[in-house]
């Protein structure tokens, strides 16, 4: 279960396309951990702000922007500014932590005898594979910096990282899933 969530849209009248009578706000988020796509339901007189952080977990005491999860939606039900919100967010979520994402750099495996787990990266090539596994071994890497600085094929891997998981959110027929829980 996810504990935050990062707000993609934020509809305070509510789904166009729902009952006049039933309408109440409604928000879309990403959770920060498994990137699970959320219908979110904001308290009343909240007003939130599309990549703010919210808290969404099991502390009701701790939720002082959300009133509770409505669903898990898939990636056709968010918005259109969802949809272009969510590569931003989704670096933003990735900067926020770098080793955890560092750690697919420095400890992607073989996923089978022909596919290796950094391939499934968009923009990563079988030589800049070949790069980043040489300079793994001399010693792990430090930062997104260190790892463009030592691999010369390799230009802003934060970014290869958010295109990675915006396609296994988009694309429900992916075989492998580095990020997103299923």
């Amino acid at each position: 279960m996810e504990d935050y969530a990062y707000i993609l849209d934020y509809l305070p009248q509510g789904l166009p396309d729902e009952k006049r009578y039933k309408r109440g706000p409604v928000a879309y988020g990403i959770g920060n951990y498994q990137f699970k796509l959320l219908e979110l339901s904001p308290k009343p007189d909240v007003t939130l702000q599309v990549g703010e952080k919210v808290y969404i977990g099991k502390d009701a005491k701790k939720r002082h922007k959300i009133l509770h999860v409505k669903r898990r939606i898939g990636y056709n039900d968010l918005t259109n500014a969802a949809h272009s919100e969510l590569p931003f967010i989704l670096l933003e979520i990735i900067k926020a932590d770098p080793e955890r994402f560092l750690k697919v750099y420095n400890e992607a495996q073989a996923v089978t005898t022909r596919l290796h787990m950094l391939e499934l990266i968009p923009g990563l090539g079988k030589k800049t594979m070949w790069a980043i596994i040489e300079e793994r071994k001399k010693g792990p890497f430090k930062s997104f910096d260190d790892l463009e600085e030592r691999v010369s094929t390799m230009h802003h891997p934060e970014k290869h990282l958010a295109k990675r998981i915006e396609l296994e959110l988009s694309d429900a027929h992916q075989k492998y899933h580095i990020f997103v829980a299923r």
